[in-house]
């Protein structure tokens, strides 16, 4: 059977357009999936698994979007397919009841895991950024465990101003950055595949889907990029025993 990944899906309420076509896109397709992995970016923002607590209350939407979310996962799970979930640079606060309640298992970044005949690196992405200094310099600090814990004691309602201040300051400094500046720095990817030993990376982060052939070592090496999903169109990488890797662009709705 086929393990399937996905990432940056950036699901939030005001792009209902790519939940449903995520939920239908699981029953479709993932079901019929041995693993799936979701790297990172699930979710445009997440705050904490407290929120799941206020339900319709919250005045986000997030709530309710996440218990659909969570449902199809469990499902899906209960069906028998493994599910992985790895933090990305939206929702690093993900947490494991979350990942309990949707019948999956959170991975550290970066993961090595065995794909088809091969085995492979898994990593969100932001990490290989290095040449943007600022956001190395923040998730430095929003990994750190006593930052996440000072931010997860905070009231929710201030938790969802700050979630809402970080993404309008991102939004800002992109602007104002050099496109190489936010993609990955070839010279670190070429070192976490050696640190690793393994000839394979798959990651998102970036969207900018693609497959890059470089190499490590004297050997051959490839570096398969995740693009994100818009409504209507997503991105998949599908690994099978005995084929290729294979990038796609998934058309998921008219």
């Amino acid at each position: 059977m086929a393990t399937l990944l996905i990432s940056d899906l950036h699901l939030h309420p005001g792009a209902p357009a790519i939940t449903e076509d995520f939920l239908r896109w699981l029953d479709e397709r993932a079901s019929d999936a041995d693993a799936l992995y979701i790297l990172g970016d699930f979710f445009e923002a997440w705050i904490g698994d407290d929120l799941l607590d206020l339900g319709d209350a919250d005045p986000t939407g997030t709530a309710p979007l996440a218990r659909r979310v969570i449902s199809a996962l469990k499902a899906l799970a209960d069906a028998g397919t493994r599910l992985y979930l790895m933090h990305g640079n939206r929702d690093f606060l993900l947490g494991e009841r979350f990942a309990r309640e949707a019948g999956a298992t959170l991975l550290p970044d970066p993961s090595l895991v065995t794909l088809g005949d091969e085995r492979v690196l898994l990593m969100h992405g932001d990490s290989l950024c290095t040449r943007d200094e600022a956001y190395m310099a923040f998730r430095s600090q929003s990994r750190d465990p006593e930052w996440q814990a000072q931010i997860l004691a905070m009231p929710i309602p201030e938790r969802l101003e700050l979630a809402r201040q970080l993404r309008e300051h991102s939004g800002e400094a992109n602007t104002n950055k050099a496109e190489d500046i936010m993609d990955v720095t070839p010279e670190d990817v070429v070192q976490a595949l050696h640190a690793h030993g393994v000839t394979t990376l798959i990651h998102g982060h970036t969207h900018r889907p693609d497959v890059h052939d470089l190499e490590v070592d004297g050997q051959a090496a490839r570096r398969f990029v995740l693009g994100d999903w818009q409504p209507g169109v997503g991105w998949e990488i599908e690994a099978a025993p005995g084929q290729d890797l294979t990038l796609r662009r998934i058309t998921l709705s008219e």
